[in-house]
């Protein structure tokens, strides 16, 4: 391994004696395209970040409507356990009381995959962003 290493660094002492022995104007475009390299570099790191924030961002929201829709629908369960209570009287309970929270369940489900699908889809245009952004 220090051979490996001591043959890697002669390699970069040939390219910086190389580099060194250059004529001034190929010194000066080798670190313009450096420069201009890192900068578009930069710039994509900067749109990568951004992208992220966005996505978190959403995230953060569609969870948030995710946990109010859970709440939604639980307040509308009890609303619908307290009516078929009064219409059909406590002997009659325990049908409905199951069936509406079978309904409650199904919803919560639907709501839960429909957020995981969404984050699905936003994760893999995230990647595709990416790799644009790479490629770009």
């Amino acid at each position: 391994e220090v051979q490996k290493l001591n043959q890697q660094l002669e390699e970069k002492n040939g390219e910086i004696q190389q580099m060194i022995s250059q004529p001034p104007h190929e010194k000066e475009r080798e670190i313009l395209r450096l420069q201009k390299t890192l900068a578009e570099r930069e710039k994509a790191q900067a749109t990568s970040d951004v992208l992220c924030r966005s996505l978190t961002d959403e995230i953060h929201q569609l969870q948030r409507k995710l946990a109010s829709t859970a709440e939604m629908c639980q307040h509308l369960a009890k609303c619908l356990e307290e009516k078929q209570r009064k219409e059909k009287g406590n002997s009659d309970d325990q049908i409905p009381t199951e069936r509406s929270n079978q309904v409650f369940l199904q919803l919560l489900l639907d709501n839960e995959t429909s957020l995981q699908a969404l984050i699905c889809n936003l994760q893999e245009e995230n990647r595709m962003l990416k790799q644009k952004v790479a490629h770009v």
